[in-house]
């Protein structure tokens, strides 16, 4: 775009300035009065052509003149024309529209926002940049280049030219691609830069990750970076330049701006710094996003724009302060140029602080940044070469600019980690109160302004849709072990006598401790925390704050190195045929480098699939560019174009679209897309975030299980159905708004009181660091003095007055007998609680008086919950035991009526279920039973556990390194839903990877480094274990996938089997097998045994032919049926029937079967008290004899796996929901 400036009637002015009469030349109006672009001709005129080809510049040029108007205003002396109109040279001119939504009018005052001024001597070329944001959010860049050439003032009788030029792109910010052109001192600079934006429209952007774009504009080799990763923007700035302008804590208070969405003004003397210093602003915050009026520079003219009554970020001259400071309020000024930040209302600035924690690691990651590239490379011999000085500062920038970002991610991290805590994901709720009740009082005015930002509440959709970004890397990357280890279990929030013992030690150890939650090991070094960053190894910072740990994950650089990919010489003419050879080319070349790179190394396909694509596209070639994006679905579906494909997809022509038919890959991708496309249009993603309101309204069953949870109290359906049931003893199934109320406020004041408890260190030393105190007596007497009886979630111990003391009374387990006695006190018989335990002989007697029904009711309840967890190895029994006497407690709080001790009984689950159906555990069940686990702990109610997979850990693996080295447990719950486990310690790792919508029917674990998960929708997900995202999908299978049976084979419902090529994931084999329903196949010496749904077992030879079918159910093959309770064993040789039967004691029917050692494991359903129970036999395979008969879980075991033969793995159907893991001897 360029803009032509009529300059009239100033040579008096200028004589006047010459005679030294006025020192400064008037300012200058200035106007747009031609629009250019790229002069691509198009196919319709490149064929009319008769002659030649069209250049580029001189003869057919895409414009829209304005000059005409002029003329209409103005006038033409003695018939001349006006340089650059239609009359001139023969010109030919296509009208072309002006960019939507660009102001022509108001573009002048920003391209020359200090005013046009004609200079009484040479001046340096000048450029600074522009940004234009639409309604939507979506940003323009430009660069302004500004340069003078000398003019001769006399008597005017003609209009002269004074030429600025203006490059816009959309997409990609090219804030230094035209300042390349500066080194270029040509006489025909206009020339060139049109030049330049002709050619760049020819340049394909490149897709997120580590593959830039490389094109030749001699005398330079000019470098398109690309986005980092799909939600970041790219980056092409200097992102150290606020660190040389500003101190880290003036950083911080500009952040703190932004987060807490002030009217903040920058100012500089330098029109460009305006623009940098807010690109970079918006980075530091990512991935929060801002969504307030951007506007980095206004021209003198605009100022007025600063009234604006909402929050944004703008800028202006430094002329302009003392203006600008007194004309309006409750602004943050952001001085650049001396590296300030004041308020336009007082002396101060009255902002809250950033979080302690995080903004001492943010200062101490700063200073040992290394922000000076001559320091860096004083070294080094300086190149003659200029391509390669250049490349060396920008390989120099780029490894800065990761560093300045991870910096900038911790920040947002440490402040923002624990948010996840008070979400409520099911009904979309952020329980902003809690949170904030959970923060340090110093550190509560930040957030109080925080949480009710536009910014923040985007922010909060992100998470409650579960958004894989950086920011959700770095939180899962830094958690530490006992943090996971802890999140097994769900229980209330209590402080852990870990975190009490740090909140009562001395304000220096305090300090120090809140710091090390950030910092590298302070003891290690007596020197320096953190050196240059060129000398910093991040990998050896291992910081454990008790919750979360800061390591090389966080912090490191991209691990892959980048590369590049060289276009082809641009056409000389840029004619339409010229053009498309030059597509052809870039198209060749890109088939090249697909057939070049390693079939292994996918990521570097999907980029090269992804630029051909892109190309294809352009180029009119519709269908090979979606051939071009199916290829995505097998290489990185994270970059697949959706939106383009689905454009793509609806420009299709009849004939296109019959070819489409007969090609089944692209048939199947535009089946895909369109269902996609469905599937996000009736999908709501604006549900937006409800903040926690207690209700208004009485409330049914439905109303009150929704409202519970949204309040974060409890989850588990069950559980609250049974609260519903005590607060509605004796009256009308609903429950009344205000007993909510009094019941939630009692809840929150009793774990008010919990933070305060202050225990003396004696009993700081008998307690475990994850224990909490979740109820404490008022005063009482015992038979061991005076004191308060403190309940933790293991045990109860009395706190002693007068000289603070602690004695144990018991731990959960040890009880033998809890009953309510009374003692006696003068003439009165005071109600008491008398504990019997297995470790003293004398009772345990505390006179409670009034509150001994509650407390009886509550230990029973720990005790019942503690035999049931000792019994199933289950440790959640233990914590819903204690969410059930702290309802209890809280139940008879807001009650407080005769009824309320009756109502708790309601809760008091599993005493009753140890009163009324003692659950006996077999001795051989408890013996071989080690632990469990449940998968569904953050659902509201258990989920089937369809499939589980062992996947070995990788020896000699850091903790810092790609991947941990462990080896995990993945498990498939319904609907898509998988979570991870790290067997080592059987934490959660991953919660819910989405694989699909649809049931998961198998998992297999290939290589190490992927697991391929068989779906329902017909798609086999293929996740990595090194990032847990799924970014690869097989879409080759037209029927739901029912096999994994080995590396390299799948099988699918419909009787097709095929055989892969693992490193390519391409199809080597595949043939049909004739059944009505493939439900399974294994490959065993040779031949692939292939199982019908109904009633028969098919041999088949590796080509696909068929060697023989058996009627029903190494040298042996063992089947079972769904519906019978036996084990049919095989001889390959003779394969007529089976040689053994084998019958399953109390056994319905087998679902799944698997080899240990000499042993099958038979999961399947057995009938216990009329009711359905999972099972787990142990057969001898050489005795052909049950060896075990083990009581799994409360429903059908529907899957088992092994961990290398150490452990068997069990998950049971949705009425238990949990994962089993048994001892193999």
């Amino acid at each position: 775009m360029y803009s032509m400036l009529d300059i009239e009637n100033f040579s008096t002015s200028c004589q006047s300035h010459q005679q030294g009469k006025i020192k400064e030349l008037p300012l200058l109006g200035a106007e747009v009065l031609q629009v250019h672009s790229p002069p691509f001709v198009t196919k319709e005129s490149a064929s009319s052509e008769t002659q030649g080809h069209a250049p580029a510049f001189s003869r057919v040029q895409r414009r829209r003149s304005f000059i005409k108007k002029k003329k209409e205003r103005a006038g033409i002396a003695n018939g001349e024309t006006a340089k650059g109109s239609d009359g001139g040279g023969g010109t030919t001119t296509e009208d072309i529209s002006v960019p939507k939504d660009l102001d022509l009018i108001a573009l002048p005052q920003l391209c020359f926002p200090g005013g046009l001024q004609i200079a009484s001597e040479q001046r340096e070329d000048s450029y600074h940049y522009l940004v234009f944001t639409d309604v939507f959010g979506n940003r323009t860049h430009a660069v302004v280049v500004q340069y003078y050439r000398p003019i001769q003032v006399r008597l005017l009788t003609t209009p002269i030219d004074l030429f600025m030029l203006m490059f816009l792109l959309n997409g990609v910010p090219p804030l230094s691609l035209l300042t390349q052109l500066k080194p270029s001192r040509m006489g025909d600079f206009e020339e060139r830069v049109k030049e330049f934006s002709a050619k760049l429209a020819l340049v394909p952007i490149p897709p997120p990750g580590q593959l830039h774009v490389v094109f030749n504009l001699r005398p330079l080799q000019i470098g398109l970076p690309s986005r980092e990763d799909k939600d970041r923007p790219a980056v092409d700035l200097d992102l150290h330049l606020p660190f040389l302008c500003f101190r880290p804590r003036q950083l911080l208070q500009i952040i703190t701006s932004l987060l807490t969405e002030q009217r903040v003004v920058l100012l500089s003397c330098d029109w460009a710094r305006l623009t940098l210093l807010a690109e970079s602003l918006m980075l530091f915050i990512h991935p929060l996003v801002w969504q307030h009026p951007f506007v980095p520079i206004l021209s003198r003219q605009m100022l007025d724009f600063l009234m604006a009554p909402t929050a944004y970020l703008m800028g202006c001259h430094l002329h302009h302060y003392e203006e600008v400071a007194a004309e309006t309020d409750d602004l943050i000024l952001v001085n650049i140029d001396y590296g300030t930040v004041s308020s336009s209302w007082s002396d101060g600035i009255d902002l809250p602080d950033v979080p302690l924690a995080a903004a001492e690691c943010f200062i101490t990651r700063v200073e040992g940044l290394q922000v000076h590239y001559d320091l860096e490379v004083c070294h080094l011999g300086a190149s003659t070469e200029l391509n390669e000085r250049r490349a060396q500062r920008k390989q120099w920038q780029r490894k800065l600019n990761a560093h300045i970002q991870n910096i900038t991610l911790e920040l947002i991290v440490i402040i923002f980690r624990e948010v996840h805590d008070h979400l409520n994901y099911e009904h979309r709720v952020f329980n902003s109160e809690e949170f904030l009740r959970s923060r340090e009082p110093a550190d509560q005015p930040f957030y109080k302004k925080v949480l009710d930002t536009h910014i923040f509440h985007s922010f909060l959709r992100d998470r409650l849709n579960r958004k894989m970004d950086a920011f959700t890397r770095m939180e899962l990357s830094t958690r530490t072990e006992a943090y996971r280890l802890r999140s097994m279990t769900e229980s209330p929030r209590r402080p852990t006598m870990q975190e009490l013992a740090r909140k009562y030690t001395s304000p220096e150890s305090r300090l120090s401790k809140r710091l090390g939650a950030s910092l590298p090991n302070l003891g290690d070094s007596g020197g320096s925390l953190v050196g240059p960053l060129r000398q910093t190894s991040f990998k050896n910072i291992q910081v454990d704050s008790g919750r979360f740990r800061w390591t090389a994950v966080g912090m490191k650089s991209p691990q892959r190195p980048v590369r590049f990919f060289k276009l082809p010489e641009f056409p000389p003419p840029l004619a339409y045929h010229y053009v498309q050879n030059y597509y052809q080319e870039m198209i060749t070349l890109l088939g090249k480098a697909i057939s070049g790179a390693a079939s292994e190394d996918s990521y570097l396909l999907a980029r090269y699939h992804y630029l051909r694509g892109f190309v294809n596209t352009v180029a009119g070639k519709r269908l090979d560019a979606l051939e071009d994006f199916q290829n995505l679905y097998k290489t990185d579906t994270d970059i697949f174009p959706g939106e383009l494909v689905n454009a793509l997809v609806d420009s299709l022509q009849e004939g296109e679209q019959a070819l489409a038919d007969r090609r089944p890959e692209i048939k199947r991708l535009i089946s895909l897309v369109k269902r996609d496309h469905e599937r996000e249009r009736a999908r709501h993603d604006d549900e937006g975030v409800k903040r926690f309101q207690l209700p208004k309204k009485h409330m049914q069953l439905e109303d009150f299980v929704r409202h519970v949870q949204e309040s974060g109290i409890v989850k588990d359906q069950g559980t609250i159905h049974r609260l519903f049931e005590a607060l509605t003893v004796g009256q009308q199934k609903q429950v009344d708004p205000e007993i909510f109320r009094v019941f939630y406020t009692f809840w929150k004041e009793t774990e008010a009181e919990a933070q305060e408890v202050a225990l003396p260190s004696s009993a700081l030393e008998h307690l475990e660091a994850n224990e909490c105190v979740f109820k404490l007596s008022s005063s009482v007497k015992t038979s061991h003095g005076v004191g308060k009886i403190a309940m933790t979630q293991r045990r109860l111990f009395l706190l002693t007055e007068g000289r603070p003391g602690y004695m144990e009374v018991t731990k959960f387990r040890d009880i033998e007998e809890v009953k309510i006695s009374s003692a006696p006190f003068l003439l009165l018989r005071i109600p008491s609680l008398k504990i019997k335990t297995t470790l003293r002989k004398e009772t345990f007697e505390v006179n409670l008086k009034s509150e001994v029904d509650l407390w009886h009711l509550m230990v029973k309840e720990m005790w019942a919950g503690r035999k049931m967890a000792d019994d199933h190895k289950d440790p959640q029994y233990m914590q819903q035991a204690l969410t059930n006497a702290l309802l209890m407690d809280a139940v008879v709080g807001c009650l407080q009526s005769q009824k309320a001790i009756f109502a708790a009984t309601k809760l008091a689950h599993f005493d009753r279920m140890k009163l009324e159906v003692p659950l006996m555990i077999p001795k051989t069940t408890s013996e071989t039973l080690k632990h469990k686990i449940n998968p569904s702990l953050d659902l509201t109610s258990p989920q089937a556990v369809d499939v589980l997979l062992y996947t070995p850990g990788q020896l000699g693996v850091s903790s810092d390194s790609e991947g941990d080295g462990n080896p995990k447990l993945w498990c498939a719950l319904s609907d898509g839903k998988v979570v991870v486990f790290d067997a080592a310690s059987w934490s959660m790792q991953q919660n819910q990877v989405h694989v699909g919508t649809s049931r998961v029917n198998c998992m297999l674990g290939v290589d190490r480094q992927q697991v391929w998960i068989g779906s329902q929708d017909s798609v086999i997900y293929i996740i990595s274990t090194c990032s847990m995202s799924c970014n690869k999908q097989l879409t080759d299978h037209r029927s739901e996938v029912t096999g994994l049976p080995t590396v390299a084979y799948s099988c699918s419902a419909e009787g097709t089997v095929m055989v892969w090529d693992v490193s390519t994931l391409q199809v080597r084999k595949q043939f049909r097998v004739s059944c009505d329903r493939l439900q399974s196949v294994q490959l065993c010496n040779g031949t692939l045994w292939c199982c019908k749904y109904t009633d028969c077992i098919m041999e088949v030879w590796k080509n696909g032919m068929l060697h023989r079918k058996i009627s029903l159910p190494e040298e042996q093959l063992w089947t079972a049926c769904i519906d019978v309770g036996e084990l049919c064993v095989w001889h390959l040789r003779e394969p007529t029937k089976p040689f053994q039967r084998i019958q399953l004691p109390d056994c319905a029917g087998v679902t799944c079967l698997i080899k240990v050692k000499n042993q099958i494991w038979v999961g399947g359903r057995g009938w216990s008290s009329e009711k359905s129970r999972g099972k787990i036999y142990v057969v001898d395979a050489q005795r052909h004899t049950v060896e075990k008969e083990l009581v799994a879980h409360l429903d059908c075991v529907q899957t088992l796996c092994s961990a290398e033969d150490r452990y068997v793995l069990s998950g049971a159907a949705r009425e238990d929901g949990k994962i089993a893991i048994w001892k193999v001897e």
